[in-house]
């Protein structure tokens, strides 16, 4: 299975049939080879699979895409923290018990 995230177009090299993409901040080159002739312009979104372009998608969609992937992306990166945090409460591989709030003695 593959995951394509949407890549915005920044430059074309019509000479070298390529586009440099942005993909969530990473920028690289692709191919346009198996794109119909023009069909691509500067500001849109595509879909890539092993360095050329598929096809193109609605601006919308791709903005809805990037919005649900970084989504997922903040939940698993909350739920790695989780784990780390899990790991770190761990004594000889067994989890401590631990409670919230102050457990000392006023006096």
């Amino acid at each position: 299975m593959c995951l394509s995230i949407p890549s915005k177009v920044t430059s074309i090299n019509k000479e070298t049939n390529s586009c440099v993409v942005d993909t969530m901040g990473v920028k690289r080159e692709v191919s346009l080879d198996l794109m119909e002739l023009n069909s691509i312009n500067i500001d849109d979104y595509v879909l890539i699979h092993i360095g050329f372009i598929m096809n193109k998608i609605d601006t919308q969609d791709a903005l809805l895409s990037l919005e649900t992937f970084e989504q997922l992306v903040e939940q698993m990166n909350q739920e790695e923290l989780s784990q780390t945090i899990k790991d770190s409460e761990k004594v000889n591989d067994e989890v401590r018990e631990t409670t919230l709030g102050c457990n000392c003695q006023n006096g």
